[in-house]
């Protein structure tokens, strides 16, 4: 018996306490059985009948509570399993109805429709160009400087770095570069660093252990400044564009860059950066499949508790894209990303990630991760900090990374 309990357990981890533990109710009607058949107990007809009662109520409670989801007028079947209060004006809200064997139908159609609200995008296969500017020697790895057809709207500088005798194809890192109001580092982030990040910059963090990395200039940052933040956005709203969909637009097509290299290996790209960038790291890795670990610091936002908390302000206008709570919730994203494995790094008085919203997504993730046979590959790890990277954080990375990639 003590060992059954470890497979009820397990059961409960995939199931959910919720579903899997209405079986225990039919545990008493087993218990007449086995007694007739081992015992030679006397089972009676009104006990019989008892037992058909409880397991017919058991069955009827199991399948209204699911068609009772499935068809709430105030609910979208989304695919996060935890449930998530709806937000004033049409927020949707995380259910716990799908399972893990639907998981495959319903990843690739939420997917379109999470993608289909990114707004009037260039052509996803569009050819791409890249132009090697300039190629340098700097401490232990080799800086390419490049300039990237990506969009056909406007070329996006970019710097590719490798280990200096690296040879076969690498593991790459798709950096992302932050946000902080400050439109001059974009890029350079990735060789420089900036206040909010560890020494050595991950440049050579990353070399020195064997990776290959990639960053882009995102639109207004780095060598694409010039503009007000502002004054895109409210270009682009008007020609039917999101800022922020042409930024993830651009990294997806970033993608699609590497893979054509010969010094990478496709099979072994991971998504990484911080705040901003940690966004861009979760949306790329929910968009794409080629991302095979994602790793985000302090940016690991739920829109609703950020609603609820009035904490919009905290973030630019790049970060809102029209209709979004309509159809998605910050878990219903990163649900797409199981069951690739995905690192999510977050400090306990970061303002713009309040741990009650990181509680809900948690909570969402660690069930459709177990539902996808995949609970290590989920993991959210928080530190008496604040909105940076600490040493702890740094080096919880790179053992992931270590593990995963």
């Amino acid at each position: 018996m003590f060992l059954g309990f470890f497979a009820w357990y397990r059961g409960l981890a995939l199931g959910g306490v919720a579903r899997i533990g209405q079986i225990q109710l039919v545990q008493p009607v087993l218990t007449l059985g086995w007694s007739a058949v081992l015992l030679g107990e006397q089972v009676t007809r009104p006990t019989v009948l008892a037992a058909l009662l409880v397991t017919g109520s058991t069955a009827l409670s199991q399948r209204s509570r699911l068609v009772g989801v499935r068809r709430s007028p105030a609910r979208v079947d989304h695919l996060a399993g935890a449930a998530a209060p709806s937000v004033p004006g049409g927020t949707a809200s995380c259910v716990s109805g799908w399972r893990a064997q639907d998981m495959p139908e319903r990843v690739d159609e939420r997917r379109q429709e999470l993608y289909g609200l990114l707004g009037d995008l260039p052509e996803r296969d569009r050819p791409l160009h890249a132009e090697t500017i300039a190629e340098e020697e700097r401490d232990g790895y080799i800086l390419e400087k490049l300039l990237l057809d990506l969009n056909g709207i406007e070329p996006v500088p970019a710097y590719f770095v490798r280990p200096r005798n690296a040879t076969g194809r690498l593991p790459v890192v798709l950096y992302h570069h932050a946000h902080g109001s400050d439109y001059l580092p974009g890029k350079d982030e990735l060789l420089d660093g900036r206040t909010v990040l560890q020494s050595p910059s991950h440049a050579m963090a990353l070399t020195r252990r064997g990776y290959a990395a990639l960053a882009i200039d995102f639109w207004l940052f780095g060598e694409r400044r010039g503009r007000t933040e502002s004054e895109v956005f409210k270009e682009m709203l008007w020609r039917g564009q999101v800022l922020w969909g042409m930024m993830v637009y651009d990294s997806l097509r970033a993608v699609d860059y590497l893979v054509t290299r010969d010094d990478v290996d496709a099979n072994r790209i991971a998504t990484f950066g911080l705040s901003m960038g940690s966004t861009m790291a979760w949306w790329l890795a929910a968009l794409d499949e080629r991302i095979k670990v994602c790793i985000d610091l302090c940016c690991l936002t739920d829109f609703q508790t950020l609603v609820e908390m009035r904490g919009l302000d905290g973030h630019g206008v790049y970060y809102f894209v029209p209709r979004l709570l309509k159809q998605f919730s910050t878990a219903d994203i990163n649900s797409l990303i199981a069951p690739r494995p995905h690192l999510s790094l977050a400090g306990v008085f970061d303002r713009l990630t309040p741990p009650t919203g990181l509680d809900r997504v948690d909570m969402a993730l660690r069930r459709v991760y177990a539902d996808a046979g995949a609970p290590e590959a989920w993991q959210l790890r928080r530190s008496n900090s604040g909105h940076f990277e600490t040493a702890a954080m740094r080096a919880q990375v790179f053992a992931f990374l270590a593990r995963w990639l």
